[in-house]
């Protein structure tokens, strides 16, 4: 079952029934609140309604939310000392230190107390003044942080600026455009007139691709100071939790609910992008917001050279132990011996001995002599070596913090250690896991090439190969250089073909073909046009940079999408026959978001004639499948072989494809998903997937596109640099298996010379054939993984640490290399390799991955 932060409905289910007007009745116009409707779903909040008791629990009306205010500390100043001590005597020689300067009290001391117990005061008072040192830099930061400004309703028809500390549950904020979300926020309305907005989450899940949120259509025209005069609501939702990605409530707004979901939840940390401004309604605020909610106390950090320490420090206790009782046992024996008739000695004088070493009590002379010995040789344990460790963190940090070459000229930010405790560790890095877009790349797309009803179009090289001789004379690129050297006039768009260009496409033999590529381009999708203040033109705000991309060059192919609703999506057409652009509108009915399990999207639209299409774009795997047997065999087989060239050639592809509906089929199907989206049980997510499927299917496939992701400055040098100091790097991508390894040539990841293993079920374009068992028939993909597996582990030992091995895993191969006693042998063989390149697999797997290594 998928984990219950993706499965919302799950926990409604669990929990109880939703907030409805039966189980809790809308509230009154006075400040009490209803009860709680179900266990789980107890919060509470009046919005608007300063002073009315919004601060306070529903269950018992007397504990207060908490404030705004976080902190991240690791101390506080009453727990500072018993907790600093305690990290001072995990040591072990702070503790043997401080055994023998309790025992130096005693009359056994050869020396004065003060000789140990200075020393270790000194060592321990310097770690924790550290310690302390380095607390208060991050109480300094969360300082920064909490008297962040952001603007608040007063009630008075306008808003002021406060500190993020101050901020209540209820009160209405409103946050500008690449500004942080002080709280979690229920989204009332933004500077667009549908109410959407664009989120990146970067701080909370790495992911750099924006968010797309949208309001509520009953909140949606609440964007001005004085709309929020009147404005009365209460909003019942569950407790705090740490599940990013759920969220269950209810709004109760002009007598009437309206249920909320994760779309309206604007998560704290999180930024808002390509989106002026968004007024919103505080719901979580300081260590109940659901990063807060993630966030672990601050660990206890040791380096492993601290923890090597402490093994040290045990030999020379037991080297210690070893004198001290051999030279205690030795003493009790000869002592023994003197005494004995005959022998005796003179100095023993056992007439005036002290009870401590009294020679007629030998055993417990002997131990006073073992507990003297200890003192006398504990300068074999050097405590000095702490102090002096610790200094030379202390010094490290200050020169990473001072690194000009660590400095960032663009964020205009210097390296920061927020703790010297780990700084050895840095140079005992083994392995690198890293994704691919945004890191190795610049996540800037840029239409490149395309391939429609068969026919590739698109001149300009692919960056990446140009590195490589000859690409450009087998490419045939060979009497465009002039069209090349072309400067790039629109971002987003590096395309070039005189068949496509200025309405040249319309003397094409399929230009029916044509005409629809470029509308799939134009309405499938969910960007925002902005009016460009710098040109005439219009810039277009979407989710990732790959379907900004797309729009724009519908754009440029004729097809400008220029204005959207909720409800429809408006486009400058061109017209083949009349050569001038019309204004066409299509009704949007339905969108089936894309999803990284789904890997497509579609649209669902009437015509101003009052046709019905489904629209459809994705990754080819799926929408291949999703063909109808009318496709002509000729056009498919070109349109695939294009795709490989283009994944080859290190592009990012996508299929589309469109079909016809009839009116009846979509009011059934329309139907059957409005029923699914409005369920509430634990096959919700699976019945949408369904009924999504349904509609999904017998497309007409019109052609592919192909963009392009240029590789970050210095990314093959650095990549190189940490190749030849040893370092291990695994690349994590969603890429086809074509196109991440010639990122990976391209980048240095894999290099001339290496052994290419590959582990794949499905590899076409690989050396690797289909896997027969001894009987003649196919095998299972399970074992089939585990020949490969112990294959490659066979090979590896065999030639032995000459050869560097890179291995190649798809994201079908690794569900599989990653259950049971698979998941052992595959770390094993992929941590004898020198790169590992894992291809097409989700966000859980690289989770999986990063979580197993």
């Amino acid at each position: 079952m998928p984990p219950a932060d993706e499965r919302p409905l799950v926990e409604l289910a669990a929990a109880g029934p939703t907030a409805g007007p039966t189980a809790c009745p809308q509230p009154s116009a006075s400040c009490a609140f209803p009860s709680a409707c179900a266990p789980g779903f107890t919060r509470a909040v009046r919005c608007n309604a300063a002073g009315c008791g919004d601060s306070s629990y529903p269950a018992d009306g007397a504990a207060a939310y908490p404030g705004n205010a976080i902190s991240t500390t690791k101390y506080t100043a009453a727990s500072f000392v018993p907790k600093s001590l305690f990290e001072q005597f995990r040591r072990a020689a702070n503790c043997f230190f401080l055994v023998v300067a309790c025992v130096s009290f005693s009359p056994l001391a050869p020396y004065r107390a003060v000789s140990v117990l200075l020393p270790l005061v000194v060592v321990v008072g310097a770690a924790m003044a550290k310690e302390a040192v380095e607390d208060w830099r991050r109480k300094q930061q969360d300082i920064e942080v909490n008297n962040r400004k952001i603007e608040v309703y007063d009630g008075t028809k306008s808003f002021h600026q406060t500190e993020w500390r101050k901020l209540q549950v209820g009160d209405i904020v409103k946050v500008k455009k690449d500004e942080f979300f002080p709280a979690d926020l229920l989204l009332l309305s933004s500077s667009y007139e549908d109410g959407i907005c664009y989120v990146e989450t970067m701080n909370l899940d790495g992911e750099t691709n924006l968010k797309r949120k949208q309001s509520l259509d009953v909140t949606a025209r609440l964007n001005e100071g004085h709309s929020f005069h009147s404005f009365k609501a209460f909003i019942q939702c569950e407790d705090p939790n740490e599940k990013l990605y759920s969220f269950l409530g209810t709004l109760y707004y002009n007598e009437q609910q309206y249920p909320l979901s994760p779309q309206q939840i604007l998560l704290r940390d999180s930024k808002l992008r390509n989106t002026n401004a968004i007024y919103g309604i505080v719901i979580f605020t300081g260590h109940e917001t659901k990063v807060m909610q993630n966030a672990m106390e601050p660990p206890s950090k040791r380096s492993s050279v601290e923890r090597r320490m402490d093994k040290i420090i045990y030999l020379l206790f037991v080297i210690l132990l070893t004198i001290a009782c051999f030279g205690s046992i030795m003493f009790g024996i000869k002592t023994r011996a003197e005494l004995s008739a005959g022998n005796y000695v003179w100095y023993l004088r056992p007439d005036n001995s002290s009870i401590l070493f009294d020679p007629n009590r030998v055993s417990f002379a002997a131990f006073c002599h073992f507990l003297t010995s200890l003192m006398l040789y504990v300068c074999l344990v050097p405590i000095s070596l702490y102090i002096s460790i610790e200094i030379v963190k202390v010094l490290q940090s200050t020169f990473i913090n001072q690194d000009q070459n660590m400095y960032c000229e663009e964020s205009d930010k210097p390296a920061r250690a927020r703790t010297s405790n780990l700084n050895e560790e840095l140079g005992q890095v083994h392995t690198i896991l890293s994704d691919k877009t945004g890191t190795l790349t610049c996540n800037s797309m840029e239409f490149l090439k395309c391939s429609i009803a068969g026919v590739a179009y698109g001149n300009r090289p692919v960056e990446v190969q140009m590195p490589y001789g000859g690409i450009e004379e087998e490419c045939g690129y060979i009497g465009h250089k002039d069209a090349i050297k072309s400067a790039r006039s629109v971002k987003g768009f590096n395309f070039t073909d005189e068949r496509l260009m200025n309405g040249k496409w319309s003397n094409e033999s399929h230009r029916e073909a044509i005409e629809m590529f470029f509308r799939v381009l134009a309405v499938c999708h969910t960007a925002i046009p902005v009016a460009d203040r710098n040109s005439v033109g219009i810039s277009y705000e979407a989710e990732s940079p790959d379907e900004g991309a797309l729009v724009t060059a519908a754009s440029e192919f004729g097809f400008e999408f220029y204005h959207r609703t909720q409800t429809t999506v408006s486009v400058h057409e061109y017209e083949p026959v009349s050569g001038r652009k019309v204004d066409r509108t299509y009704k949007l009915l339905n969108t089936l978001e894309f999803s990284s399990a789904r890997k497509r999207m579609s649209v669902i639209v009437r015509t101003e004639e009052g046709q019905l299409f489904l629209f459809c774009k994705g990754a080819d795997s799926v929408i291949l499948e999703r063909l109808s047997k009318d496709n002509g065999k000729a056009y498919l087989n070109n349109t695939k072989c294009h795709i490989g060239e283009y994944s080859e050639a290190g592009l990012r592809t996508l299929a589309l494809a469109y079909r016809e509906l009839t009116e009846d089929e979509y009011v059934g199907w329309n139907m059957e998903y409005s029923a699914a989206k409005n369920s509430v049980h634990t096959d919700h997510d699976a019945a949408v997937e369904e009924a999504s499927e349904n509609i999904e299917k017998d497309l007409v496939l019109l052609g592919a596109t192909a963009v392009e992701d240029k590789l970050q400055k210095g990314v093959p040098e650095c990549i190189h640099k940490l190749a030849l100091a040893g370092i291990k790097i695994w690349i994590l991508t969603g890429d086809k298996l074509e196109t991440a390894v010639n990122i990976g040539y391209a980048c240095n990841l894999l290099r001339k010379g290496m052994e290419e293993v590959y582990i794949t079920l499905d590899n076409p374009g690989t050396n690797a054939p289909v896997e027969y068992d001894g009987e003649g028939s196919i095998m299972a993909p399970h074992e089939q993984i585990a020949r490969k597996l112990q294959d490659a582990e066979r090979q590896i030992s065999l030639k032995g640490t000459s050869t560097p091995f890179a291995l190649i895993i798809d994201g079908n191969a690794l569900t599989h290399a990653l259950t049971g006693s698979l998941k052992r042998l595959f770390l094993d063989l992929a941590v004898d390799c020198a790169s590992v390149l894992c291809c097409r697999i989700s966000p859980k797997q690289k989770a999986l991955v990063s979580t197993n290594h």
